[in-house]
């Protein structure tokens, strides 16, 4: 299950896997197979990608190049101009983004505006794209793209003669080549190498192997020699203008080896026909698909943490739908327990993908959300740490839903607890007896209430504080409602012509939470503003030792007494 111990490193931020993490997808293309065009304008991205974070996204995943099959490459200046201002934008408002990029310039570009996780399709086979994360701190997903059935033999046609002079011919053939092939000996080895061999892997920096691109093309068939195109019978040899009238000319390959591969895999699934032939078993062997998934994920970690890339920075993706057939990617999803054995974090990117369609019966792929949910659930009981989906607000009610039955798991978190109208100590009491009123909630401890200078909007009453601490099973968008819904209730005035700091009869803000980071406009965690409040760390320090310390552990900026807002001038009593 999700629930373990590892964590994954994202330049400043820190994931935990106490649950299953959402990556909402935010395809800024024209051309994506599901929602190609709905977030092409920029601003139209940035206003999705930040209400899929208020929805309940932990990571956006933006992306500018379009990889479904037959797509067509972006050249790298076009995909960064497209993703750039999204990132930025997204960052500034406190997410964890994604790049989801194979271009080690847009890599670099997105990382510089904020980006903290890079991405990479081609699984980072590209040596440079490997000294640039090398250099950095940002988290990195190497993706596993090709294909991973064993390829197939091609067979060049046998002429059978039986005459005596076909066999004493064939026997000179045979010991021809038997002398020269123990000519060139001696002048094809060199210091225990042969010479003249194909070059397929190239250097990283401090002499790591970086295996070849997993989904080249695949090696030619032999051509014929010119003994065997003697031996063919004239009447079976076509000529070139025979064969051009007879064989229709194939569409030209793009160079670029990942359009290449998808539109080499769009055509063997449309080319596939059922066949009356009888079969054993419903899926292919596991084994040898495996084999190439995994042993190419382990590779390629290695291969980065060879060149300097920390382990704890790294998480796998076995890259569903780049190559692989519908039984093939099946046949993946049930290993998923083998892949998390590998001990990385374990990304499950099935959303809306053709093989979902394939076993759920919907051809539409922005209908297929609901089979995407069930395929995902299944991954995340198998070990899957981080979902990568279309629909985040569906997939967030129901990951919550289910985890909320399958998974007991209270965590602390503070509440901060204001007022400076009316009954203002009456109020705070009211608003914590409401919040132990919270389902799978429950009060833990409080801190003794306190008055302070009001903050930020200073002609005004002064307030009285206080800080909770809670034991929660809820997620934090969840709760953040609940306590909404407590500030409504005891009369706070959210409305535009209220002052969003100016006198109020309660105000609750979340301000931690254990294992959780968030961003976006609704929620941000930790508080930004806790490190300038002491009518916030004042309290703290009745519930626990040193909160500076502990908030600048957190990566929140805590500063000095005197130069924070809202000061502590008095105790009112205990809560």
């Amino acid at each position: 299950m999700a629930n373990d111990s590892k964590t994954w490193r994202c330049g400043k931020y820190e994931l935990s896997f106490d649950r299953p993490r959402i990556m909402g997808v935010l395809n800024v293309t024209p051309d994506s197979f599901s929602d190609g065009g709905e977030h092409f304008d920029q601003d139209a991205a940035i206003e999705y990608g930040l209400a899929m974070l208020d929805a309940g996204a932990d990571i956006i995943d933006v992306g500018g190049e379009s990889t479904r099959p037959g797509f067509t490459p972006v050249n790298p200046d076009e995909e960064a101009r497209r993703v750039l201002p999204v990132v930025r934008a997204l960052a500034k408002e406190g997410a964890i983004v994604s790049i989801d990029t194979r271009h080690v310039a847009v890599a670099k570009a997105a990382v510089r505006c904020g980006a903290s996780i890079v991405n990479d399709v081609t699984g980072f086979t590209d040596p440079k794209m490997v000294e640039f994360v090398a250099t950095s701190t940002c988290g990195v997903i190497v993706m596993h793209a090709g294909e991973v059935a064993a390829p197939a033999r091609t067979h060049a046609t046998v002429q059978l003669d039986t005459s005596a002079a076909a066999f004493v011919a064939e026997k000179a053939r045979e010991a021809a080549a038997e002398a020269a092939r123990e000519a060139e000996k001696p002048a094809r080895r060199r210091r225990g190498k042969l010479l003249g061999e194909p070059k397929t892997e190239a250097k990283l920096p401090g002499g790591v192997v970086q295996p070849s691109l997993p989904f080249g093309d695949p090696e030619p068939a032999p051509e014929p020699t010119g003994e065997q195109k003697q031996e063919t019978p004239a009447a079976e040899q076509a000529t070139p203008a025979a064969e051009a009238a007879a064989t229709p000319e194939p569409a030209p390959e793009p160079s670029d080896h990942l359009a290449a591969m998808m539109r080499r895999s769009a055509r063997r699934e449309e080319a596939y026909v059922p066949t009356s032939q009888l079969r054993r078993f419903t899926l292919p062997d596991s084994a040898p698909i495996m084999r190439r998934v995994m042993g190419f994920l382990s590779d390629q970690a290695r291969a980065l943490i060879h060149a300097g890339v920390s382990r704890d920075r790294i998480c796998i993706d076995p890259g569903p739908g780049f190559g692989k057939t519908a039984n093939e990617d099946i046949v993946i999803q049930r290993e998923t327990a083998k892949m998390a054995s590998l001990g990385y974090p374990l990304m499950c990117a099935v959303s809306r993908k053709r093989f979902v369609g394939a076993v759920s019966g919907v051809t539409e792929a922005a209908e297929r959300d609901a089979a995407t949910f069930g395929v995902c659930l299944g991954a995340i009981q198998a070990g899957a740490n981080i979902v990568r989906v279309h629909d985040v607000t569906g997939f967030a009610q129901f990951l919550n839903g289910y985890w909320a039955v399958a998974k007991p798991q209270p965590r602390r978190a503070f509440v901060a607890v204001g007022s400076n109208l009316g009954h203002r100590c009456d109020n705070i009491r009211a608003a914590r007896d409401m919040i132990a009123e919270i389902p799978l909630t429950c009060v833990s401890n409080c801190s003794r209430i306190y008055e302070s200078e009001p903050a930020y909007e200073t002609r005004q009453d002064a307030f009285a504080n206080a800080v909770i601490e809670i034991k929660t099973e809820l997620a934090p968008l969840v709760l953040l409602d609940e306590l909404m819904k407590i500030e409504a209730e005891l009369g706070r005035d959210r409305s535009k012509k209220a002052k969003v700091n100016g006198p109020r009869t309660i105000d609750l803000d979340l301000l931690w939470m254990d294992g959780e980071t968030h961003g976006g406009k609704k929620l941000r965690l930790p508080h930004p503003l806790i490190g300038e409040r002491d009518f916030v760390l004042v309290p703290l320090e009745d519930l626990m030792h040193d909160p500076a310390r502990f908030f600048r552990y957190n990566g929140v900026e805590v500063k000095e007494p005197e130069d924070r807002v809202g000061h502590i001038v008095g105790e009112l009593g205990r809560m």
